[in-house]
């Protein structure tokens, strides 16, 4: 049996959902876990084939308006959801030690030149931990692919960006869950699996949002998700620059 993996970061790690490569009344039912290490879950004792994350893979030297060129290609999509998407500065701002020396590289280093948004910088270890993963382990690059929970469900959506917030003023909004289960229930997932409560450790939007990555990890094992932009680009590290649905 093939597995794909759906990740999301969570505040104790990584939560992630392990779908069999097809579903169906024989296929065994989906896996729930949250990890440590994103290491853990490529490891998994079900070694996904693909593992779609929702954290930034390829990092620039230099970023234009707006970030990188994923980020750019996917907020068109998403109405008035394009907030979602944070602009990710070069590699020398994820780099740096902290936030004021990140903010110090990021305008040395964008066109115009733009400083390092808070909440992006809180997600600077996580990026490191993938793109350190992904550099040591080169092989790691045909499995890994980045995602975005706001694009996935506009895929899962056809083609529709989702009207209503996950969070608002940082806590759980219920409306905005309830659409996005509606979409996964949609999307053929079965109601007890998107109606559990998340694993300890993670949040309900943590749980909606690696259950949209899986599906997307399904999609790419199957040939039927696409790139943004078409074709990837690529950094100088031979790490892709693509968003995946």
């Amino acid at each position: 049996m093939s597995w794909v993996a759906g990740v999301d970061g969570c505040p104790a790690g990584w939560i992630a959902v392990f779908l069999p490569t097809e579903g169906g009344g024989e296929a065994p039912p989906a896996v729930v876990s949250v990890a440590t290490a994103f290491a853990a879950v490529i490891d998994a004792a079900r070694a996904p084939a693909v593992v779609a994350v929702d954290m930034p893979i390829g990092l620039p030297a230099r970023t234009g308006h707006g970030g990188r060129g994923p980020e750019n290609a996917v907020r068109p999509l998403l109405g008035g959801r394009q907030s979602s998407v944070f602009s990710v500065p070069s590699r020398a701002a994820v780099y740096a030690g902290d936030y004021g020396a990140a903010c110090a590289a990021a305008l040395a280093t964008s066109i115009p030149p733009r400083k390092v948004s808070k909440q992006c910088f809180h997600l600077f270890p996580r990026i490191r931990e993938i793109d350190g993963l992904l550099r040591a382990r080169r092989e790691l690059v045909e499995r890994v692919y980045e995602v975005h929970p706001e694009v996935a469900f506009w895929r899962l959506n056809g083609g529709r960006a989702l009207d209503l917030p996950k969070k608002v003023k940082g806590s759980p909004h219920g409306p905005g869950l309830a659409e996005r289960r509606a979409i996964l229930a949609a999307a053929g997932l079965p109601a007890p699996l998107i109606e559990a409560p998340p694993p300890r450790g993670a949040g309900p939007d943590d749980y909606l949002d690696a259950l949209a990555n899986a599906l997307i990890a399904r999609r790419i094992r199957t040939g039927a998700a696409r790139p943004f932009p078409d074709p990837p680009g690529c950094d100088e590290e031979g790490l892709p620059l693509a968003i995946w649905a």
